[in-house]
């Protein structure tokens, strides 16, 4: 990527840098302080620090063994780097910068979340029943491409239980946001939402613009 190219876009890759630190601090901070399943209460019990580990995909889905838990690495790498193609590709035919934004706020927390599945297995222990230590001398908990997303954001806004009254689900509990995420997914969520409003709305609004403007500069012309 060419000078003028960087400097155009420099935003979005400062911001890029700064999600990507921030989220590998806070989640080497939370393995070398917390067990997994560790609480720590941050605004009363509706935001909390609670530490678990993600094998697979969001919501704990995920593909059985080691090999599955390869070829979900592996498809993570490939849609990350595919990702982060087309986002330079797109820059140098001159997307509009929040567009880009949107596009790289996604990439990073892939990039994020991949960091952890290739090499958090080989540079932390187990964290059931013990803090993990960085660079264990007994090695990591897991060979190359097989580690494990670390996850601690908890913010259960609703915590109760649904009302007698009500058939089937009378009496049950009921959580309101019951996922736990860390940042790079926050990057991901926020980027795709992002990206859908900006998609409905703004695109169309710059596209109409630049047909107006370029009307008129044909009007002039004449």
């Amino acid at each position: 990527m060419d000078k003028e190219l960087r400097k155009r876009y420099n935003i979005v890759w400062y911001l890029m840098g700064a999600i990507l630190v921030i989220d590998q601090v806070v989640k080497i901070l939370v393995k070398t302080h917390m067990y997994i399943g560790q609480d720590i209460p941050l605004i009363g019990n509706w935001c909390v620090l609670h530490f678990v580990e993600n094998e697979g995909f969001a919501f704990g889905m995920k593909l059985g063994g080691s090999a599955g838990k390869i070829i979900l690495t592996l498809f993570r790498l490939v849609a990350s780097s595919a990702l982060l193609w087309f986002l330079i590709h797109q820059m140098k035919q001159g997307m509009r910068k929040p567009l880009a934004i949107c596009l790289g706020l996604i990439v990073v927390g892939a990039v994020g979340n991949l960091i952890d599945s290739c090499f958090y297995g080989l540079i932390f222990n187990e964290s059931y029943y013990n803090i993990a230590q960085l660079f264990p001398p007994e090695g990591g908990y897991a060979p190359l491409l097989q580690g494990r997303v670390v996850d601690m954001f908890y913010f259960p806004l609703i915590d109760t239980t649904w009302p007698t009254w009500i058939p089937f689900v009378g009496g049950k509990p009921l959580v309101f946001f019951n996922a736990i995420f860390n940042v790079a997914d926050a990057a991901i969520t926020i980027g795709t939402f992002w990206l859908i409003i900006d998609l409905l709305f703004f695109a169309k609004k710059d596209e109409k613009d630049t047909n107006l403007q370029a009307s008129e500069d044909a009007t002039t012309k004449k």
